[in-house]
């Protein structure tokens, strides 16, 4: 089954039901969330309208982590996932998404790309007190 994306499940602006005036279309259909969790690197590509691409990261542990006082980007092992305020679930279940905290050898950093659309981990170190 496909998540749908349409529209006509909601209601007229008089307050009465929409009746289907055509079957569900390409175009409308959407797609489960990725849930990028810790372990060896795993991807999945899709293919989207247009042709185009998207990568999801469906299990990874590096990220690319830059130090917002030097500047400099490098890339470190995932040492394991503090918090993730999105989600309670997700936090329990250590799910990657963007804003989630994760613990790294240089240090704590939160996540500011969106794994599941982009393909890849990117955050920016943060201090300890900003954790909790």
């Amino acid at each position: 089954m496909s998540v749908w994306q349409g529209d006509s499940h909601k209601r007229k602006p008089s307050g009465g039901r929409k009746r289907a005036h055509r079957k569900k279309r390409k175009f409308e259909q959407g797609s489960f969330p990725a849930e990028t969790i810790l372990g060896e690197t795993k991807r999945k590509i899709e293919r989207k309208k247009g042709g185009n691409i998207k990568v999801k990261v469906l299990r990874d542990k590096y990220a690319s982590v830059t130090d917002p006082k030097s500047g400099k980007t490098e890339k470190v092992e995932i040492v394991r996932v503090i918090k993730n305020p999105v989600n309670v679930d997700y936090n329990r279940r250590g799910v990657i998404t963007k804003g989630t905290i994760i613990e790294t050898p240089v240090g704590f950093a939160r996540v500011t790309s969106r794994p599941g659309q982009t393909g890849a981990i990117s955050a920016v170190l943060v201090s300890e007190e900003k954790t909790s």
